[in-house]
């Protein structure tokens, strides 16, 4: 009966193993001991406009290269091994690029314009130092969706873009110094932490006329490094820039205006900057510039994962 019963057990275990275990289509080892070598040849293998979701697994390592995971690359996963050494890292930057005023969008070191994106457990870095404009990541698909990663880089760290782009950043980690998280995409950060390297912008939205939402801070942690005293949440790059931070934790960097306007334009009156329920010395909004708002509760419940990102579609990023 004993052993009936042990055999029974381990079938039991067996199966749940087997069905638990994560299957992978393509893995990356630099040791040689995976699919391939680099992330990028991974994504040259995977299917175009595949029928069901690929998973690419990267295991620890330092990959030096700039990726690109194109428009064909539909349903595409890349899941690192851990987030702290599972590193994609390159160092382009606006000067070594050389290519003319608009060399900013060329710096990045993972470029995603495909759908349905999923990136987890990996840091992407532009290890360009503070040398100027150098995107880390930019990302134009809709329906992204990135967790437990870290965006590492200086100026213009993150790049969320697309018309009509939908993303969502869940316990990521985003440091930056000069409008490190700026462009037009529908965007939710949720329980994420936001660093700031020197006095200067968090965001630099360029939302397009006529869109309900932009960039959406829920739950996140606002902090910097020690010599930190003077940084805004966000200032508009473009007229109808729009950012909200809810229920977020800031931290005494955040300087008491809060928001700045755009150098020489007339931004401010066409940007909405929201806030609701923050706490932390950098919270008070007393002192905030005359043209932000601060929600009432019925305003704020607007502002949910749901709400901001369902779209046309009724997508649920969870």
């Amino acid at each position: 009966m004993r052993k009936i019963l042990f055999t029974g057990l381990f079938i039991l275990f067996f199966i749940h193993s087997s069905f638990s275990q994560e299957k992978y289509d393509f893995t990356v080892a630099q040791d040689g001991t995976g699919s391939f070598t680099t992330i990028q040849a991974a994504i040259d293998a995977c299917k175009a406009f595949p029928d069901k979701p690929i998973i690419i697994f990267v295991k620890n390592g330092i990959y030096k290269e700039k990726v690109k995971v194109p428009s064909c690359n539909t349903h595409l996963t890349i899941k690192g091994e851990s987030v702290e050494k599972t590193i994609l890292t390159y160092d382009d930057y606006f000067g070594k690029i050389n290519r003319g005023r608009n060399s900013t969008f060329y710096t990045s070191t993972l470029l995603v314009e495909a759908n349905d994106f999923r990136l987890e457990n990996i840091s992407v870095e532009n290890s360009a130092g503070p040398v100027g404009q150098a995107i880390a990541l930019h990302v134009e698909g809709d329906r992204c969706i990135f967790t437990n990663c870290r965006i590492l880089g200086n100026q213009d760290t993150l790049y969320a873009t697309g018309e009509t782009s939908r993303q969502y950043y869940t316990n990521c980690y985003i440091e930056g110094t000069t409008d490190f998280i700026f462009g037009e995409a529908t965007v939710v950060f949720e329980n994420c932490t936001i660093h700031s390297k020197t006095d200067s912008y968090i965001t630099a939205a360029s939302t397009n006329k006529g869109k309900t939402y932009g960039f959406v801070f829920l739950n996140c942690k606002l902090t910097a490094e020690p010599h930190v005293t003077k940084a805004y949440l966000g200032r508009p790059w473009r007229d109808y820039a729009k950012v909200v931070f809810v229920r977020c934790e800031m931290g005494a960097h955040i300087t008491a205006s809060g928001w700045a306007n755009w150098d020489k334009t007339e931004r401010d009156k066409t940007a909405y900057y929201a806030e609701f329920g923050n706490f932390g010395v950098g919270s008070n909004t007393s002192g905030r510039v005359s043209w932000s708002k601060t929600l009432k509760p019925r305003e704020a419940k607007k502002y949910s994962v749901e709400k901001v990102l369902k779209g046309y579609d009724g997508w649920k990023p969870k």
